[in-house]
């Protein structure tokens, strides 16, 4: 039989070809010595949300697991991983600072509305229908770390220092393990159909959430010959 971990990935991957599409608009950009920093900024609004939403979701796994074997499951794994995931969000001020930026400067903008979406979905779910569906949005954040080269390519591109990077290259070796644990983890709950649709429909949201993410800061190019109004 298919592993529940390995049904979630497949219905992840069917939907990852936009994402990858996106992202390499991205890192091949011209223009990527300065979509690199708003890069940065971009993934603060997303990796600051991650400690407060598990938070959450760990206080709603615990008012249900009385009666819920899998709230019990998702709200231990959550309680361990927390710990593994904060301060993640100060690495990216950091790396800001090493371009010579000002963190707080570049951070009081308001979020990006597409950010303000991804993230608030999960809230709404874990709240109001169950804490598994964020199983689903963090198998797509961690579950395909970063490239092991992107690294090289961006500092080959840009003349950045590496010490901007630091971010990426320490979830390029982290995120292995965590996406390890995480599908050990949903492969030992004892998921129901409805579970697993829950899962597979968060993480299929935060694959399309992504894409507008980055669509925001790399727009899609308009076709040659295009006719505008």
């Amino acid at each position: 039989m298919i592993s529940n971990s390995a049904r979630l990935r497949a219905k992840i991957e069917l939907a990852l070809p936009a994402f990858h599409g996106v992202t390499r608009r991205l890192w091949s950009s011209p223009d990527l010595v300065t979509l690199y920093p708003e890069y940065l900024v971009l993934m603060h609004t997303l990796i600051r949300a991650t400690v407060p939403l598990m938070e959450t979701a760990v206080r709603q796994a615990r008012q249900l697991a009385g009666g819920d074997p899998v709230a019990a499951g998702v709200g231990a794994y959550l309680a361990k991983h927390i710990k593994e995931e904060r301060g993640h969000d100060e690495w990216l001020r950091q790396d800001l600072a090493a371009l010579g930026c000002d963190p707080d400067d570049l951070l009081r903008a308001m979020p990006r509305p597409s950010s303000a979406v991804l993230v608030g979905t999960q809230y709404y779910w874990v709240r109001h229908h169950h804490p598994v569906c964020l199983l689903g949005h963090i198998a797509v954040l961690e579950g395909y770390p970063p490239h092991p080269g992107l690294v090289d390519h961006i500092v080959e591109r840009t003349g950045f220092p590496r010490t901007a990077l630091r971010t990426l290259s320490r979830h390029a070796a982290l995120d292995v393990r965590h996406r390890d644990e995480l599908m050990a983890t949903i492969d030992a709950l004892p998921l129901t159909t409805a579970h697993t649709v829950a899962m597979g429909v968060s993480a299929l949201h935060t694959v399309q959430c992504m894409v507008t993410v980055f669509e925001d800061l790399v727009p899609r190019p308009v076709a040659a010959g295009a006719v505008h109004g």
